[in-house]
């Protein structure tokens, strides 16, 4: 398949995983996967989480491997299929499918953001669906999956209380994040840090649409001084969103800080070339405070 435009910044589109699990058609960001490799066997871990399976080590690296089909409470997989190895939050791990159809290359916009009647937007591990060859494939929340699974990798709210009692700062923030849990909770977080002017959003479409609507009215610094922004967002994702900013005459100097799982070698190398003036992994909710302050120059 010809994804050299996926090799441009900012276009909106990603490749996806499609892949299987009970006989159901899921998916996965492709930037998330290291390797597939058949499964073999592991090494079960005592009082683990009953969908973690086990551990093993190929290549001297220390992986654990998780049931998918248990995850989504559909019994436990049989020990045959595949290992999908990612690499997000700083963390390996291999989630046991039972085949691969293919990498699909799709937009944002085509992405559909799952409804109440599919998943409570705090609970479900839903984080989107798209249309693919005439077959619905659910987008699913690793993150979330992996958080559920074991709480403390997932954003690390004490490291904002270690910063202790801060002065208030009313200079205004937009937050672009799709996740309803983590967007409150970055909300939450920033707030005791005394951050109190904050205008959080959805995904980047939501966010540009708001930050453009307050270009128009003239002086953007009374409406918008920092931009904090995740990569993966249905409509428009966190690059498109700061190459708009970083391209848009009165907004380019705007800090804007990606704030995502996703900030690995290629994905930093990415958000520099875009203009992103800080890019940090999703649980480093304490660097992400500090890294407010400096490009504020508070």
């Amino acid at each position: 398949m010809d994804s050299k435009i996926l090799l441009e910044n900012g276009t909106n589109e990603l490749e996806i995983l499609e892949f299987m699990v009970d006989g159901n058609s899921y998916g996965i960001n492709v930037a998330k996967i290291r390797e597939i490799i058949p499964y073999q066997a592991v090494t079960p871990v005592p009082n683990a989480h009953p969908s973690v399976e086990g551990i093993f080590m190929p290549r001297d690296v220390m992986i654990t491997a998780i049931d998918l089909k248990n995850c989504m409470q559909r019994g436990e997989s049989d020990p045959s299929g595949l290992f999908i190895i990612t690499n997000f939050n700083r963390l390996d791990i291999a989630f046991h499918v039972e085949s691969v159809v293919g990498i699909h290359r799709v937009s944002w916009a085509d992405i559909i953001k799952p409804d109440a009647t599919i998943s409570n937007s705090e609970d479900g591990v839903a984080t989107g669906i798209v249309k693919i060859n005439g077959k619905l494939v659910i987008i699913l929340d690793f993150e979330k999956i992996v958080t559920d699974i074991s709480p403390e990798t997932g954003l690390k709210v004490a490291d904002v209380e270690a910063l202790g009692v801060r002065e208030r700062c009313d200079v205004p923030i937009v937050i672009a994040e799709d996740s309803a849990l983590l967007n409150k909770l970055i909300v939450e977080s920033l707030t005791k840090a005394g951050y109190t002017n904050l205008t959080h959003t959805v995904n980047g479409k939501e966010a540009w649409d708001y930050i453009d609507s307050c270009r128009a009215k003239g002086d953007i610094s009374k409406y918008v001084q920092c931009v904090i922004t995740d990569i993966e967002m249905p409509v428009m994702d966190g690059h498109r969103l700061t190459k708009l900013i970083k391209e848009t005459q009165g907004l380019s100097n705007i800090p804007v800080i990606i704030f995502s799982s996703l900030v690995n070698e290629e994905m930093r190398k990415k958000g520099e070339q875009l203009g992103a003036d800080a890019q940090l992994s999703k649980p480093e909710i304490g660097r992400l405070v500090q890294t407010i302050d400096e490009v504020l120059g508070r």
